[in-house]
């Protein structure tokens, strides 16, 4: 018989692409995450991960134990969640960025609430530092937000890239004067962050416009009406990104934190698991 946790601890090493990312999921040491690995590789009698410094990826046997392993555990959560669900599961109050409302997680939180169908989810986007406030206010139960670089705390944490983007069919005149931006209102760490790129460099600057709205921001950059700075997920395929030799270096020391409230229901976790997958396969595809 396959031990479901020497396959969970499998499939994390796998997904998250190393051991200590895969501890940090799993909730176990990195070394108990290793030694896991080893008893299954001795149930199963061949090696399952090619290890290549901190480096991992699948042998070929790894690769055909990957998907059974998978379809086991869900199947091993399926039959526990009907077997222990209450007849209401609660609710789960998450925060979440609004580039990520945006993105393909409304899927993912669409599909987590049809697979528990006594689970109330109420999902809020908003900036950051609301979020991170109403978290530790014990409004909300999980939140994913953006935050200064090393800071402490969270179930996982992802470093962020962040550029300066303007319009690409109707770029800003970027010379010598003052600088337009766009962004959201004060206390967005976007906003903070590009200003005090622009007066590190001693740029002078102005807000052309103030959205609450992604979409606006959006489109007012893609109109030409100034420059903003973007994650990734968000910059479209009408705007351009500015480079070092234009002036506007990528943003750094940003990152996206994934935390729980410290009374986090089974539900909650289990959320948190999907979104740190989400987060690893974004994560996976920028780099």
């Amino acid at each position: 018989m396959l031990d479901l946790e020497l396959l969970r601890s499998f499939v994390s090493v796998v997904e998250a692409g190393g051991f200590t990312r895969a501890s940090e999921r799993v909730h176990r040491t990195q070394s108990t995450v290793s030694q896991q690995i080893k008893r299954l590789e001795e149930d199963i009698g061949q090696p399952l991960l090619h290890r290549n410094g901190k480096d991992v990826t699948p042998t070929e046997a790894g690769e055909k134990l990957l998907s059974y392993a998978r379809r086991l555990l869900s199947l091993a959560e399926e039959a526990r969640d009907v077997v222990a669900r209450p007849a209401e599961e609660g609710a789960i109050r998450l925060g979440i960025p609004e580039d990520f409302a945006a993105y393909r997680l409304a899927k993912l939180l669409a599909a987590f609430a049809r697979s528990h169908p006594t689970l109330r989810l109420d999902v809020r986007a908003d900036q950051s530092i609301y979020l991170k406030r109403d978290l530790d206010r014990g409004e909300l139960d999980l939140a994913l937000f953006k935050r200064v670089a090393g800071e402490k705390g969270g179930i996982a944490v992802w470093p962020e890239r962040v550029h300066w983007v303007t319009s690409k069919h109707h770029p800003c005149d970027i010379g010598s004067g003052s600088v337009p931006l766009i962004g959201f209102p004060a206390g967005c760490l976007y906003r903070a962050r590009a200003i005090h790129a622009l007066e590190s460099a001693g740029r002078s600057w102005h807000m052309a416009y103030t959205s609450s709205s992604l979409a606006g921001i959006q489109a007012a950059v893609a109109a030409g009406m100034g420059l903003s700075i973007m994650s990734e997920i968000a910059i479209q395929a009408d705007h351009r990104v500015l480079t070092g030799r234009e002036g506007f270096k990528p943003i750094e020391k940003t990152e996206v934190a994934l935390m729980a409230s410290p009374n986090a229901s089974p539900a909650t976790l289990r959320l948190a698991d999907r979104l740190a997958e989400f987060c690893d396969e974004v994560q996976a595809k920028a780099a």
